[in-house]
């Protein structure tokens, strides 16, 4: 039970929890969303996870291993369905008030979706908001290297980078400038849009090579 004043969360300092959230939509364009969603949902092993949803999102809890597991395995769910599907989500970490499902940190760190669906290409957008970091630009060009060593990394837009491959390459990625990231700063903060089966042509700057 977390801790709390008048049903609101009382906030710890910044950085002095290390549970990893992610707050997420699932976007399936089609007439079948309804049963895409819930499959999807019902198909991910979620029990290392603190897991809610509501009529807007979902939010998911615990470690970082779990957390990154279960939105990956809802996503690539989802994908299988050969629709075109949106994952929009919001990775937080060293949040200020993050105390209710502490359980779930002491959890191993063996993944309980690890071998879920098919390989799938897509593609991504993501920032890094570093808070309270001078050189937070260093954080964020750190892990666009990274990105760019493992073979992800396709280009910068305005306000985000681009990463294209494969589902678990791409959210390796993702986890991984999450994780080197959030060892700089206290508090982190990591959004993304994921896309797959799209029907529109990638941009020019986005193909990756051998295409």
């Amino acid at each position: 039970m977390s801790n709390s004043i008048n049903n609101h969360p009382v906030p710890a300092a910044c950085g002095s929890s290390r549970i990893v959230g992610c707050r997420f939509s699932l976007f399936p364009m089609s007439d079948r969303f309804v049963p895409i969603i819930l499959g999807a949902l019902e198909k991910t092993d979620t029990s290392k996870v603190w897991i809610q949803s509501d009529d807007v999102s979902t939010c998911v809890r615990g470690r970082h291993e779990h957390v990154f597991d279960v939105v990956q395995s809802i996503f690539l769910q989802a994908a299988t369905s050969g629709e075109h599907v949106v994952l929009s989500a919001t990775f937080s970490v060293g949040c200020p008030g993050d105390t209710e499902g502490d359980a779930f940190m002491s959890e191993d760190d063996v993944r309980l979706n690890k071998g879920n669906g098919a390989a799938v290409d897509t593609a991504v957008q993501f920032a890094l908001y570093p808070m309270g970091v001078a050189n937070y630009m260093d954080v964020i060009y750190d892990a666009v290297k990274a990105a760019e060593a493992e073979g992800t990394f396709t280009g910068g837009i305005h306000y985000a980078s681009r990463l294209d491959g494969d589902v678990r390459q791409v959210f390796r990625s993702l986890e991984n400038a999450f994780v080197a990231s959030s060892a700089k700063a206290s508090h982190l903060v990591m959004t993304t849009t994921i896309s797959c089966n799209s029907p529109s042509a990638k941009p020019d700057h986005a193909q990756r090579k051998g295409e």
